[in-house]
C-alpha cells in the first residue's frame, strides 16, 4: 500500500494526540468558569503515564529524585495501588474518573471489536493499524466517540459530579474528559485535508479543558511548547507549563487532573529500568513546587497527588521470540486482516493491546474453547480466559492447567468481594484458606474482579489472552516494542503503580485505581478543619526554607 507523506504525518501527529481536540484562540471562557467560593485546598492530581515505584525508590536511593524524595517524606507513599485491566491508558483513565471497572464504564481497551458496529475500534495503537483501519474512523473514534459514546453515558465522571455539587474542575491533556460544560474543539485544516472531519467539534468537558495546541485557552497569555516538533503540546512541558500558569495566576479549579505522557513513550523504547525519563518528571514536579513559592506553601494550599497509571515489563530481543504472532498461531487464513471485513473464511478477529489481546469468534461461543486449545500450546502465553454464563474459565499457557470461578461464593478477598473458585488455584496464583473462607492475590492483583470486568466490558464472543513476562502479542500490523517496555497484562509488574498523597491525612478505602474517585470526592467535599484556609491569606508571603534540590 502506497501512503502519501502527508497521510503519515497526520497519523503520527494523531497518535501523539490520542483522544484530543482543538482550540479557541484568545478566549477566556475556561478561566472565567473556574472561580470558586470554596475556602478549602485545591486538589491537583498529576497522572504520570507508566510511572513505577521501583523507579522512584531507585532514583531516591541514588539521590537523583529530590522532588519525589520531598513528596514521599512529607506525604503518604504507597507502592502497590492496583490499576485497571487491561493496563492501557484509556481504560485506566476511565476507571479513575468513573470509579468503575470496564464492565461498567464500557471502554475495553485501546483497541477492541464492536459487534454492534461490526468493526474494530482503534483509538491509535500504531501508524500501520491506523492507516489500515482508516484515518477517518480512527480520528472519529478518538476525538468524538471515546468520550461522547463509548464511555458509558449512564455513569457519571468526577467532572460531572463536581459540577452538580457546585465545584469547579479541569483537565490538562487528559484522555478521558467528559463533563457538563460545552467546548468547541477545532481541527486544523492540514488534518482535515487528510481526514473527512468538520472544522469544529462540540464536546462536553469540565470547566477548564485543554489538550495541547489544538485546545488551548491560554493562547496569548502564556507561551507553551505546542509546536509540531513538540507534538502539538501533547507533552509534559506543555502540561506543567499550563499548570504553573494556573497556580501563578490563582486560577486553579477545585479539582485539576494533569496528564503527563512522556515517560511512557521513553520506557517503551528504552525499557522500564531507564531512569532518565523519571528524572525529567522530577524536575518538572519541582517547577510545580516553585510555582507556589515553596514546598511548605504548596502543601498548605493544595492537596498534591502523584500517581502512575500502569507499570511496564522488560521485553526480550526479537531473536528470543519476544513477539507472539497471533495470526501465525491461529492460521492467517482464519484471521480477519486489519481494515478488512470478515468473510466466511476468516471468522477470528484480533484486537491487540500490547501484552494483552481480545480474540473474537464470529462463529459464537462454540469456537472459543477450540481457539483457546490452540493458543494454550504456546508456552509464551500466560493464560486464556472466557466467560460461560456466570462462570469465568481460565486455562494456563503451556501446561493447560485450568481454573474457573464466579461471584458470590464462600471465599472473600481483601476488597470484600466474594467468590466461588474451583480446580487449580495456581493458574491465577491464588492463596486460598478454605477454613477462614479467604482468598488472597499474589502475582495477579485483584485478578478475579479485573478479569471478569474485561470479559464483560462489551458484547460479543471473545477470549482474553495475556503474554508471559518478556513477550508481547501482535497482529499483522500492530506495533512492536522488542527490547523495550510493554504493558497491557494483569501481572503485578504491569498492574501495581505508585500513589503519593501530600497535603492531607485522608486516604482511599482500598489501594485500587477504581477506588480513587470516591476518595477524591471526599477530599473535595469533606476536607475537615485542617484543610480549610482563608482565600484572602492564600498568597501571603513568609520566610519558608526551601529544601536542597527543591526550589
Amino acid at each position: 500500500m502506497k501512503v502519501k507523506l502527508s497521510h503519515v504525518l497526520a497519523v503520527l501527529v494523531f497518535l501523539l494526540l490520542i483522544g484530543c481536540s482543538g482550540g479557541r484562540p484568545g478566549q477566556e471562557q475556561d478561566l472565567l468558569r473556574m472561580k470558586s467560593s470554596r475556602e478549602t485546598k485545591k486538589v491537583i492530581f498529576i497522572l504520570v503515564d507508566s510511572l513505577m515505584a521501583s523507579s522512584i525508590d531507585e532514583g531516591i536511593a541514588e539521590n537523583r529524585l529530590p522532588t519525589f524524595k520531598y513528596l514521599v517524606e512529607h506525604g503518604q507513599y504507597y507502592r502497590d495501588m492496583v490499576s485497571s485491566f487491561p493496563t492501557m491508558s484509556v481504560s485506566i483513565d476511565s476507571s479513575l474518573l468513573t470509579g468503575a471497572y470496564p464492565d461498567v464504564h464500557r471502554v475495553p481497551g485501546l483497541t477492541w471489536y464492536s459487534s454492534q458496529e461490526q468493526r474494530v475500534i482503534n483509538y491509535g495503537t500504531g501508524p500501520m493499524e491506523v492507516l489500515r483501519n482508516g484515518i477517518d474512523s480512527t480520528l472519529a473514534d478518538a476525538l468524538i466517540h471515546l468520550n461522547g459514546k463509548h464511555l458509558n453515558t449512564r455513569i457519571r465522571t468526577i467532572y460531572e459530579e463536581l459540577d452538580e455539587l457546585g465545584l469547579t474542575s479541569g483537565t490538562i491533556n487528559g484522555l478521558i474528559y467528559r463533563g457538563n460544560t460545552e467546548h468547541k474543539l477545532t481541527i486544523p485544516k492540514w488534518i482535515r485535508r487528510t481526514a473527512n472531519m468538520a472544522e469544529t467539534i462540540t464536546v462536553k468537558g469540565p470547566d477548564f479543558l485543554t489538550m495541547g495546541a489544538l485546545s488551548n485557552p491560554l493562547i496569548g497569555k502564556k507561551k507553551l511548547k505546542d509546536g509540531l516538533v513538540n507534538k502539538l503540546g501533547f507533552n509534559n512541558g506543555y502540561a506543567i507549563g499550563t499548570l504553573n500558569h494556573l497556580i501563578a495566576t490563582d486560577k486553579l479549579p477545585d479539582f485539576l487532573l494533569v496528564y503527563m505522557p512522556d515517560l511512557d513513550q521513553s520506557l517503551h523504547q528504552k525499557g522500564p529500568a531507564d531512569l532518565d525519563g523519571v528524572e525529567k518528571v522530577d524536575r518538572q514536579l519541582q517547577q510545580v513546587i516553585r510555582a507556589f513559592g515553596s514546598p511548605e506553601k504548596a502543601l498548605r494550599e493544595a492537596v498534591i497527588i502523584v500517581a502512575g497509571d500502569s507499570g511496564m515489563t522488560q521485553l526480550l530481543p526479537a531473536n528470543k521470540g519476544a513477539v507472539i504472532e497471533l495470526p501465525l498461531l491461529l492460521g492467517k487464513e482464519n484471521v480477519m486482516r486489519t481494515g478488512e471485513s470478515a468473510t466466511e473464511n476468516n471468522s477470528i478477529i484480533l484486537a491487540v493491546n500490547e501484552t494483552m489481546a481480545y480474540v473474537y469468534s464470529l462463529e459464537g461461543q462454540r469456537l472459543l474453547e477450540g481457539i483457546a486449545s490452540v493458543l494454550r500450546q504456546d508456552p509464551r502465553i500466560d493464560f486464556i480466559a472466557w466467560k460461560a454464563e456466570d462462570w469465568v474459565s481460565v486455562v494456563q499457557g503451556g501446561s493447560g492447567s485450568r481454573l474457573r470461578y464466579k461471584r458470590n461464593g464462600g471465599l472473600t478477598d481483601a476488597y470484600q468481594q466474594s467468590w466461588q473458585v474451583e480446580q487449580d488455584y495456581s493458574v491465577l496464583d491464588l492463596q486460598v484458606n478454605e477454613r477462614a473462607g479467604t482468598v488472597a492475590y499474589r502475582e495477579y492483583p485483584d485478578a478475579m474482579r479485573r478479569l471478569s470486568a474485561a470479559l464483560q466490558s462489551h458484547e460479543g464472543s471473545y477470549l482474553v489472552v495475556t503474554a508471559k513476562p518478556g513477550y508481547e502479542l501482535a497482529d499483522m500490523s500492530s506495533p512492536r516494542h522488542v527490547e523495550g517496555g510493554g504493558h497491557g497484562s494483569i501481572r503485578r509488574k504491569e498492574s501495581l503503580v505508585p500513589l503519593i498523597i501530600c497535603g492531607t491525612d485522608l486516604k482511599p478505602d482500598y489501594l485500587r485505581m477504581v477506588d480513587l474517585k470516591p476518595f477524591l470526592l471526599k477530599l473535595l467535599t469533606d476536607v475537615g478543619e485542617e484543610g480549610r484556609m482563608s482565600v484572602k491569606n492564600k498568597r501571603s508571603g513568609g520566610d519558608e526554607r526551601v529544601p536542597d534540590g527543591v526550589q
